[in-house]
């Protein structure tokens, strides 16, 4: 006797514009720091399918590169998905950000495709998110951060300071360093807009704005280290790794070290990657932003400590489906009438 299984229909397929991204995201900066931190409770508790990223370079564009990020996301949540994020940094010269991005969000029944997204505002936000969860998480056990410092002031700068700002942070002095004096300029006059507290001081030197932060975002386009001397972090700061290369494997060696996933980060030349290649093997971390959350590990109050986040791939599959939702319950979901045709096996 056969069995039939009941009809499914193929879901509507869904575009979803950067603006409508935004509009979905802004002031939610709490809603998304939970929604992070539920989607590393669930990758920890293995509810994830998180594989390697994969890389397409290019012989005649040797800076640039575009990520594949696929990923699927269990528990309450049911998404998979794929993100195609661009990292194209000869366009900061001309203005035009680094980072370009789509993200492909998948049925979980299905499989078929029922949105594509607007991806590099998520992406920032992710990353954004990511990392205050990390400062709040890594800083509790220590004395508070009152100075921050930012080394690379682009898109993910901005966004980690509004995600700061927006979930409760102050300091008395922002720093900022940038290769580029325009961008450092432009960053001080975003930081002032903002209504940012307390000082703020545009240094000429990383040296100098690190030895004045205890609380340290590098967010560079940097392809390898430019920070060495581990003289500089003597006072022992909280430091967010986010471009994941600006560090000599010396500074990470004098430091306690976490990252998001042991797997992704030692990989692609990071500096926790070329840490492992140094001393070949993997003793100097100290365990993972999940290990923390779920009291695993402890933070050390008298080292430096160096958070390095290579990003997952399940977060931008929840802070995508947080939008797909977020615009559907306005009504303002775009959907491409008939964008899958062929739908009868047998024509």
């Amino acid at each position: 006797m056969t069995t039939t299984s009941a009809r499914r229909d193929a879901p509507p397929f869904a575009v979803i514009s950067g603006e409508q991204v935004q509009q979905a995201l802004h002031g939610r900066e709490r809603e998304v720091a939970e929604l992070v931190e539920a989607v590393y409770r669930l990758h920890g508790e293995g509810e994830s399918v998180n594989p390697p990223s994969y890389f397409l370079r290019f012989p005649d564009r040797p800076s640039a590169r575009i990520i594949a990020l696929p990923a699927s996301l269990g528990g309450p949540l049911r998404v998979d998905g794929l993100k195609w994020i661009s990292s194209f940094p000869e366009n900061t010269a001309s203005g035009l950000p680094r980072a370009s991005a789509v993200l492909i969000l998948n049925d979980h029944d299905t499989g078929y495709p029922f949105a594509c997204l607007e991806s590099s505002v998520i992406s920032a936000t992710r990353t954004a998110s990511s990392a205050v969860l990390a400062a709040d998480r890594l800083s509790r056990s220590r004395t508070r951060p009152v100075r921050v410092g930012f080394v690379g002031t682009g898109l993910i700068a901005r966004y980690i300071h509004t995600h700061l700002m927006a979930t409760g942070w102050e300091f008395e002095e922002t720093g900022v360093h940038d290769l580029s004096a325009d961008s450092a300029a432009g960053f001080r006059g975003y930081l002032e807009r903002s209504g940012t507290k307390g000082r703020i001081t545009v240094h000429d030197s990383a040296e100098a704005l690190v030895r004045s932060s205890d609380l340290l975002v590098f967010a560079t386009v940097a392809a390898r280290p430019h920070v060495h001397d581990p003289a500089w972090f003597a006072h022992h700061p909280l430091v967010l790794n986010v471009s994941l290369r600006d560090l000599d494997p010396r500074i990470l060696l004098a430091s306690a070290n976490f990252v998001d996933d042991v797997e992704h980060c030692l990989k692609a030349d990071t500096s926790p990657h070329l840490v492992e290649q140094v001393t070949g093997n993997r003793d100097f971390l100290d365990g993972t932003l999940h290990d923390v959350l779920t009291g695993r590990a402890s933070v050390p109050t008298d080292r430096t400590v160096v958070f390095s986040p290579f990003g997952l791939g399940v977060l931008d599959l929840a802070v995508g489906r947080y939008v797909h939702d977020e615009v559907a319950r306005r009504g303002e979901l775009h959907v491409v009438d008939n964008f899958f045709h062929e739908l009868r096996r047998h024509g």
